[in-house]
């Protein structure tokens, strides 16, 4: 008979194999064995996130696949389809041909705090339903796609991954999805990384809705950080966190709107930035070409200028 931690009575777990155990239990049955058939046959992870059959992976787990299969704990197996794919992101939807399956619910990857528990679960090497524990190691870090494009807002932990856990869920205690885990860096331990889930939710809306996603682009690299309480109080923020230009290429929309590397981007088009992933949802293909506002603070100044975003094919 196979072993089932659910018939463990509450008081033999200590809080924390309690907390690690209810995410696994809660998200384990929605996150399916991808196999992908073609001229390179490989495996992968993914997370269910609707009872028809939906699913979020990773844009390199799918590419290239001549057909493509998605296996549940349960031992079911179903022919898959694409739905839509985002190599910038490395993210994909797929849909497997089925119905009333199981599937997560999706967190708030802006709420996670460093040191809070995350759990990864995915199929490593084969191993399917695998789960491993850690923390958030670090947040705002910014990964380099297959498709080279830089990845912002990742989620750092040190839940072990392996080859395998690609697409997988990254859990937090409460057995919501907070991160599609899609990297670690192999020569080294307890750096693995995760796309936030605000990020994965607003691309997979746009890839459910279009199969493609179409971004404009305002020609410079940032990143999330928090603003002193003080400073965050006085500019009458409702949050502290907002974006710090890094670096800004010649001849782009922000070097010709004036922005400067060391800006803390505040405002965009009307909407409050707290975060990268915030400008991630406003430069949709709609304000391209358009001169938009955007304020920044500079020098404990507010400065605003119009910046025309471009199409970013």
């Amino acid at each position: 008979m196979p072993y089932d931690s659910s018939q463990l009575p509450d008081e033999t777990l200590d809080p924390y194999s309690a907390r690690v155990a209810q995410a696994f239990e809660t998200v384990g049955p929605a996150v399916v064995h991808i196999h992908a058939a073609g001229r390179q046959n490989g495996s992968g992870s993914g997370v269910l996130f609707a009872p028809d059959g939906y699913l979020l992976t990773n844009s390199h787990v799918v590419s290239g696949a001549a057909r493509l299969f998605g296996s549940l704990t349960d031992g079911r197996r179903f022919d898959a389809e694409l739905v839509g794919d985002d190599p910038a992101t490395d993210l994909a939807v797929l849909r497997l041909q089925g119905a009333g399956l199981p599937h997560a619910s999706f967190g708030s990857s802006a709420r996670l705090r460093v040191g809070q528990l995350v759990v990864a679960i995915g199929n490593p090497l084969g191993f399917q339903a695998t789960v491993t524990a850690g923390i958030v190691s670090a947040l705002g870090r910014t990964l380099r796609s297959p498709s080279g494009r830089l990845i912002q807002s990742v989620i750092q932990t040190d839940a072990p991954l392996n080859p395998g856990n690609s697409g997988g869920a990254l859990v937090d205690g409460q057995g919501k999805v907070v991160g599609i885990n899609t990297a670690m860096i192999g020569h080294a331990q307890g750096l693995c990384f995760a796309i936030g889930i605000d990020t994965a939710a607003d691309v997979t809306m746009r890839l459910m809705r279009d199969g493609r996603v179409r971004r404009a682009r305002l020609g410079l690299a940032g990143q999330t950080i928090m603003l002193d309480w003080r400073l965050a109080r006085r500019l009458r923020r409702l949050q502290s966190g907002a974006v710090q230009v890094l670096e800004v290429p010649v001849r782009g929309p922000a070097a010709l709107a004036g922005i400067e590397t060391g800006d803390v981007i505040l405002e965009f088009a009307g909407t409050d930035v707290f975060a990268v992933d915030d400008l991630h949802r406003l430069l949709t293909a709609e304000v391209a070409g358009h001169p938009t506002r955007i304020t920044v603070l500079r020098s404990a100044g507010l400065r605003s200028f119009d910046i025309r975003p471009e199409l970013d094919e």
